[in-house]
């Protein structure tokens, strides 16, 4: 059901008159298929069509998931006009730009959004799209345990011999909102049974370690907080550096002391839903779209009231998460460019972002944007902020082939956890497969 609490505002925003239907729609859409995209983008374009004119009437049309962005680009590169707007995905601007036309979004898109948030849609700084859903990475904890460890002296004195057998130097545990990286790693080995054999729960984290590309955008928020980035102003790669090294030396610490589980290997966001919601767990770094499960008492009846969300750690160069982001932008041979640009538009202003929110969207907007809806939809709260402070995109994370440079990464990390190959040799051969994708 379409919220009415932005209706009048949006109203004021279009001329025309209100028509029963869409059948004569000039503006034609391709959303997300299925999920809370496709019931918010429904939900805002049947609000716009009610105060639209006739030739600015919006219809939507969906693909299948399956195969839908190679489908899509195979369309954009025929020349298609069968859609004047498209989505896009952070991770393959790159793949889509050259069939699509760079907008303007107008000046008070960076006042709901963020410059962080509308980078995500930015391809060789020209802006490609509108952001409509966000991802990024909370890290969940487990507040009982971190009070009960906080307030007990022994504990303490324990914790501290972990950290400094294990990382080397002697340290005191901290709330969870002012971790570093070193600080999460102490606190996952201290709740690690085979590590303390007092710990209350199994393990101490869940890492998410299997060859799969979306896990490294989980793991990279980890280096980037050292000042990792993929490559330089001069457009070298950079991947084998001081960041990537600790980020996964870091991990494989973990991983080979039992501090997550041994068929982590093997574990991806369902997985590490799983573990933690068995209330076997004490931390884990996710993906922000499991709050409303592991938060939620009847989801989760185990841990949920016990359940803490802060941003990822800090590194020596503060705090870092990873953002990408669903989209919609221009197809370059749109019938009805015009029309096309004025529904982009509007759902950069505020009413209308609030609006897709209100319905079930995930857009990430700015404080005092969001805390417009923050009863309603706490999660957003945190998205926008940690987005706003937090959030990047790795330079070359739009390129036409981001999704392949994070599965070289996926393959060759895993290969470096599993014990496959060194950690030399895991950056050398990443190395050298990103400089072959970058400059295709």
């Amino acid at each position: 059901m379409i919220k009415k609490t932005t209706l009048a505002a949006i109203a004021a925003l279009l001329a025309g008159t209100a028509l029963p239907n869409i059948a004569n729609a000039t503006v034609t859409v391709l959303g997300w298929p299925g999920g809370s995209e496709e019931a918010a983008l429904r939900a805002a374009t049947e609000v716009y069509n009610q105060t639209a004119a006739d030739d600015d009437k919006v219809e939507l049309i969906f693909f299948s998931r399956d195969g839908f962005y190679d489908k899509l680009q195979a369309d954009l590169a025929a020349g298609s006009d069968a859609f004047d707007i498209n989505l896009i995905a952070t991770y393959s601007i790159g793949r889509y730009a050259p069939y699509m036309e760079p907008i303007d979004l107008g000046s008070a898109a960076e006042s709901v959004f963020g410059k962080a948030v509308l980078e995500t849609m930015q391809y060789e700084g020209k802006q490609y799209g509108v952001p409509t859903d966000l991802s990024l990475h909370f890290m969940y904890y487990r507040t009982d345990l971190m009070d009960e460890l906080l307030g007990d002296d022994d504990a303490k004195a324990e914790y501290s011999k972990i950290a400094e057998e294990y990382l080397g130097k002697a340290m005191e545990p901290k709330p969870a909102d002012e971790w570093t990286w070193d600080d999460w790693a102490a606190t996952a080995l201290y709740f690690t049974k085979s590590v303390n054999s007092e710990s209350p729960v199994r393990y101490g984290t869940v890492l998410q370690m299997k060859n799969l590309l979306f896990n490294m955008m989980v793991f990279q928020s980890l280096p980037r907080s050292y000042g990792a980035d993929w490559r330089d102003a001069e457009g070298n790669v950079t991947i084998d550096s001081e960041g990537y090294r600790k980020g996964l030396e870091l991990y494989k610490t973990l991983y080979d002391a039992g501090a997550t589980p041994k068929d982590s290997l093997s574990y991806e966001y369902a997985e590490t839903n799983a573990a933690f919601a068995s209330g076997q767990v004490a931390t884990a770094l996710q993906w922000n779209a499991a709050a409303a499960e592991l938060t939620d008492p009847e989801k989760t009846p185990a841990v949920a009231d016990v359940t803490g969300v802060v941003a990822p750690p800090a590194g020596p160069k503060g705090r870092a998460d990873h953002i990408h982001g669903l989209g919609l932008g221009l197809n370059k041979n749109a019938a009805n460019k015009e029309g096309a640009l004025k529904f982009l538009q509007w759902l950069a202003t505020e009413d209308a972002a609030l609006l897709y929110a209100e319905n079930g969207g995930s857009p990430a907007l700015m404080p005092d944007v969001v805390a417009k809806i923050a009863e309603e939809r706490p999660d957003l709260v945190d998205l926008g902020n940690f987005a706003s402070q937090y959030g990047y995109v790795m330079d070359g994370g739009t390129s036409a082939n981001a999704l392949s440079i994070y599965e070289v990464q996926a393959r060759e990390f895993t290969g470096y956890w599993s014990g496959q190959q060194s950690l030399d040799e895991a950056l050398a051969n990443t190395k050298a497969e990103m400089e072959k994708l970058l400059n295709q």
